[in-house]
């Protein structure tokens, strides 16, 4: 895999202007450092028992607790017994933690959309962060992940601060090439919306795999973000994944993006020309990886954190030792060369402590200390690469990773709650992905701008979105023709209320000084 664009590492993250403390030594905070003593009397000390913290968040790969390598270190390190609980897919986790709110069984620390922020701080079900920060939770100097005034503002609702954001990731997507199969049928990655027709034509038609079967296509991928690309060369986002953005001044929302029927149809012009999966719209993303890997397709939109890792590369020689992928630029279009679109000032997660700990100032500072030492150099570290000596050593401030590392490393981000610093981390991390990592996060995508926009009261997004997908792909497989776009509109707008959420965004953006 030597075949990875090049690109400066420039990795737009929130200014570090602000922070939460790092130390663990602060107002009614314990100091680990410190062993069983005597009392002025003599009398020997009983050292204190752990505080039971219980964090819920998404995510997957938690080994055992004895196998647990970050619990048993902040464990100690703390006086605190920490249970991590997360859940593997978001709708699961949903469902889960608010059985578990609507039985008052509240986790100590728990992840939070925007929107269920808003909605838990309504119903007073949520700690006012607002008068601890600065003290309780007070600026550090070694403090890492900082927390700036521009991420404050998306864990703040109503001028309180109701969570803890962690720092936003660097973009992962990457557009990704058959080179052993251009190489085969004399051709070079496409740079136009033509060549790429091309091409896709040629991967489906020409028998790219040469085992006389005409059982491959062109574009494999997963819904509209199979044609991130291609909605980005006509200067639109896939509006599910954002739909709000800047053209100059202006504010402009996807769907009402006048190149939008444009960018549909040369969409739909893909799909008719039959180069694209047909099961694009129902794919999971491991049957996206899977189906890659299986050679049933050249060109896929995919992070390169599932795809480029060694032991994803590993896969891809097993099931063919001639398969070479490489990344390639967005192609060219009217509009310009988007790789799709991304939100640079997303938070990576938020996460929420409930009223209830308040009245418990014990465990309620163990939660506190727990974020600000994963926050602070010695815990990001821990937090990022495992136990030195173990898991990575380091010299002249180089890290070097050990087998071990990729062996039992797989989760430890699981406990990077408020984030750790993403250019070097990834650098130290995935060495042999450092041009790859580099690529991804440098490639020019749409600045999406819908972190800062709160649907509106009466407003419900995801009947809007359901119905706006639903009709999306129609207009692709032609099952309503283009000239009904306005009419579409007009129906997203009388009957879903869709001109509520756009005025509304465009009031909040104003209001952050985002949009003049």
């Amino acid at each position: 895999m030597n075949h990875w664009k090049k690109g400066t590492a420039v990795l737009t993250v929130a200014a570090l202007t602000a922070a939460l403390t790092a130390g663990c030594g602060g107002k009614g905070s314990s100091n680990s450092e410190e062993t069983p003593g005597a009392s002025a009397t003599g009398t020997p000390v009983k050292p204190a028992a752990p505080v039971p913290l219980n964090v819920t968040l998404t995510g997957t790969g938690l080994p055992p607790p004895d196998a647990d390598v970050i619990k048993q270190t902040l464990d100690k390190k703390l006086g605190i017994d920490l249970t991590l609980a997360p859940l593997q897919t978001l709708d699961d986790y949903t469902k889960q933690v608010r059985l578990r709110i609507s039985a008052g069984n509240y986790p100590d620390l728990f992840q939070v959309s925007y929107a269920e922020m808003k909605e838990y701080a309504d119903k007073g079900l949520l700690l006012d962060l607002t008068p601890y920060y600065g003290k309780e939770l007070k600026p550090a100097a070694d403090f890492v992940t900082s927390l700036s005034g521009e991420l404050l503002k998306k864990a703040s609702y109503n001028g309180k601060m109701y969570a803890i954001p962690r720092n936003g990731d660097a973009p992962f997507d990457a557009y990704w090439i058959r080179k052993d199969w251009l190489d085969k049928l004399g051709l070079k990655a496409p740079t136009t919306l033509d060549e790429l027709l091309a091409v896709a034509k040629a991967f489906t038609e020409n028998d790219p795999d040469g085992n006389g079967k005409k059982d491959t296509y062109g574009i494999l991928g997963g819904e509209f973000a199979t044609f991130a690309s291609v909605l980005g060369a006509y200067g639109v986002s896939n509006p599910f994944a954002g739909a709000f953005y800047k053209q100059g001044d202006k504010l402009v929302n996807a769907f009402y993006d006048p190149n939008m029927p444009l960018a549909l149809g040369a969409i739909k012009t893909l799909i008719d020309a039959n180069v694209v999966d047909p099961e694009i719209m129902t794919n999971k993303s491991n049957e996206i990886q899977q189906k890659a890997f299986q050679g049933k397709g050249g060109i896929v939109n995919y992070p390169w954190t599932g795809f480029a890792k060694d032991e994803f590369i590993a896969q891809i020689k097993t099931v063919n030792p001639k398969a070479e992928w490489m990344t390639f630029d967005a192609p060219k279009g009217p509009a310009g060369q988007f790789d799709g679109a991304f939100d640079y000032d997303r938070p990576g997660r938020l996460l929420a402590i409930p009223k209830t700990l308040e009245k418990d100032k014990e465990k309620l500072q163990k939660v506190f200390d727990l974020i600000n030492y994963v926050s602070s150099k010695e815990g990001n570290e821990l937090v990022m690469y495992g136990i030195e000596g173990k898991h990575y050593t380091k010299q002249d401030g180089k890290y070097t990773l050990t087998d071990l590392m990729t062996k039992e490393g797989g989760y430890f981000s699981l406990y990077q709650f408020t984030g750790r610093p993403n250019e070097s981390y990834l650098a130290n991390k995935f060495p042999n992905q450092k041009e790859v990592s580099a690529y991804a996060a440098n490639a020019k995508r749409i600045r999406l701008l819908d972190s800062s926009v709160i649907p509106p009261d009466g407003f419900n997004k995801a009947d809007a979105d359901r119905y706006a997908k639903e009709e999306m792909v129609k207009f692709v497989y032609g099952k309503r023709p283009l000239s009904e776009y306005p009419a579409f509109l007009k129906t997203l707008e009388e009957t879903f209320k869709y001109k509520l959420y756009t005025d509304s965004a465009e009031k909040q953006l104003k209001e952050q000084g985002l949009l003049k």
